[in-house]
């Protein structure tokens, strides 16, 4: 067996030059079906953002061990075939089923996601040493509940009970829980039932294999991408030395794996996440006749203890977690097409109590056919819910499509009835319609108007662009009924129309007439252009004879005096 670099520190911190190394060896095996980082990656991580809100494990401290820097022999080939190896990439069968299960289950439900189970082997392996070497029962439970220190703020960070002691066994400070550890706020959120136990249990491998998978899926997020994968990392712990020690047992599971007896997997460095002392050593058992497929048996429940006993009660409060979600107040949503919507959906999370609950993921998703969409264009949007439980989407850019739509907010990682809100997109308008220039249109029967007509359009005082316009040869402005002589445009034959309704202004809301001619009729006539909106202007137009020259004076004989 190859050395372990690293050692078991409290604080969860790493040395980040030998986590480099290790990635930037097994990055450099080329081992097949790895996506390799850009150049230089591999060394420094990109600085993704930790996500807001609390962290799955609020921080708890993990195991620092890394991988080897030799690799295994070859990629795992079977699902559920014990295979021969390195120590190091052997997983323990109960506990390698349930990871496969949630990538399948997952896979089926959110495919964009690209959840692999090497992500959540890696997790596993720095949280609790892949539940302990494997030590679980034919359900997936494990032998006792894996509790990660007190946190009181005394070394780590400072999260007064949210359970009641339901799961941590402390009615005063919360304690990461289970080989996932995740606090108890968190899993009340994203907490699944797995194995088919109807229970939810976080010291469940099953259970919290699939509950981790959500949360690192939740958002949209895509995992085949950088960006996404760092930031689904850092939201279990806000470390950059967790995402470098996760990533590093990430890149080794990919290059291969196999599967091993439970309760015989190599056990990481130091103690464990709940400072139990030194973990037992390994006793093989018997492998499963179906690693893959978690049984179909239900566990025995533990009985309740004192806090701090290492036991837990079967299930939280009944207010503990989110039982609605309403609209919190919207007002109706409308906006003209291309605007911003003046309205924000808005919902509240609540508990059974009535409640609103902080710090819980909802998704806003626009729904139906338009192409209307969230700020950067997209059509969903993740959000956290403030101290009060409500949380408002970011306001809606209304696109060109009109008509109605919805936007549907659903909390995450629940099956909650959604709040689905009603949104409508109207046609471009303008309030105001004048003309650009001030030069008298005139012309001669039968010639070309020598000048050219053009307007601006503006709502509200600001530039109208892609607002309809009709262009009208009209009797008069007392009587705006359309004209049948005068002046007049053509149409693609060259034959004369009065009246123009395929206009629409441009990007700064101008329009520009086509050319205009006069008829033989001689007199005023008034051209109206009316923009979607009602807003109107009137051009007058002249069609007179030009005046031919002044006839010289008749010189008179004078008459002869008598």
């Amino acid at each position: 067996m190859a050395a372990h670099f690293g050692r078991r520190l409290r604080k969860g911190a790493t040395t980040t030059a030998v986590a480099a190394a290790a990635v930037a060896a097994l990055s450099a095996s080329q081992a097949p079906g790895v996506t390799h980082a850009p150049s230089g990656e591999s060394l420094e991580m990109a600085e993704a953002t930790p996500p807001p809100g609390t962290p799955v494990t609020g921080n708890s401290p993990y195991y620092t061990d890394l991988p080897p820097l030799n690799v295994p022999d070859k990629p795992d080939s079977s699902a559920g075939r014990q295979a021969n190896g390195p120590t190091e990439s052997g997983i323990p069968a109960t506990v390698l089923a349930a990871y496969k299960q949630a990538e399948q289950t997952i896979a089926a439900s959110d495919p964009s996601c690209r959840l692999p189970w090497q992500l959540l082997a890696a997790i596993g392996k720095v949280e609790s040493g892949q539940a302990r070497g494997g030590r679980v029962d034919a359900n997936g439970t494990t032998d006792s509940p894996i509790l990660g220190p007190v946190l009181n703020g005394v070394g780590f960070a400072d999260i007064s009970d949210t359970d009641n002691g339901a799961y941590d066994g402390d009615s005063v400070h919360d304690r990461a829980v289970g080989p996932m550890q995740f606090i108890p706020s968190t899993w009340a959120t994203w907490g699944q039932d797995a194995n088919g136990d109807s229970r939810k249990d976080p010291n469940n491998i099953y259970d919290a294999a699939l509950a981790a998978g959500r949360y690192l899926c939740h958002g949209g997020r895509d995992l085949g991408v950088r960006e996404d994968l760092e930031k689904a990392i850092l939201g279990y712990n806000h470390s950059r030395e967790y995402l470098r020690t996760v990533l590093s047992w990430f890149e080794y599971y990919k290059r291969g794996t196999h599967e091993v007896p439970d309760r015989t997997g190599v056990l990481p460095l130091g103690d464990g996440p709940d400072s139990a002392g030194p973990l037992p050593d390994p006793k093989p058992e018997p492998p499963r006749t179906r690693p893959g497929t978690p049984p179909s048996s239900k566990p025995t429940p533990p009985k309740p203890g004192n806090p701090g006993s290492g036991t837990k009660p079967t299930k939280p409060p009944a207010a503990a977690g989110p039982a609605r979600i309403e609209d919190a107040g919207t007002g109706t949503l409308t906006a003209m097409a291309g605007r911003e919507f003046t309205e924000r959906a808005t919902v509240r999370v609540e508990n059974a109590a009535g409640a609103g609950l902080p710090r819980q993921p909802v998704r806003f998703e626009i729904i139906g056919n338009t192409d209307t969409r969230f700020p950067g264009g997209k059509t969903y949007i993740a959000l956290i819910t403030g101290l009060d439980g409500t949380v408002a989407a970011p306001a809606l850019v209304a696109g060109e499509k009109t008509g109605p739509f919805s936007v549907r907010a659903v909390v995450e990682g629940r099956t909650l009835p959604a709040v689905t809100f009603r949104a409508t997109v109207t046609r471009r308008e303008a309030d105001k319609v004048e003309r650009t220039g001030s030069e008298a249109l005139t012309a001669a029967p039968g010639a070309e108007f020598a000048g050219e007509v053009e307007v601006k359009a503006t709502y509200e005082g600001a530039v109208a662009s892609g607002v309809a316009v009709t262009a009208t040869m009209i009797t008069s402005a007392e009587d705006p009924a359309p004209g049948d002589k005068g002046p007049y445009f053509k149409d693609a034959d060259g034959k004369p129309v009065r009246a123009l309704t395929e206009l629409r202004t441009d990007a700064d809301g101008l329009l520009k007439l086509p050319k205009i001619f006069a008829d033989a009729t001689e007199g005023t006539f008034v051209l109206r252009l009316t923009t979607a909106g009602g807003a109107f202007v009137d051009i007058e137009l002249k069609v007179a004879a030009p005046a031919g020259p002044t006839p010289a004076p008749t010189p008179t004989t004078p008459t002869p005096a008598p």
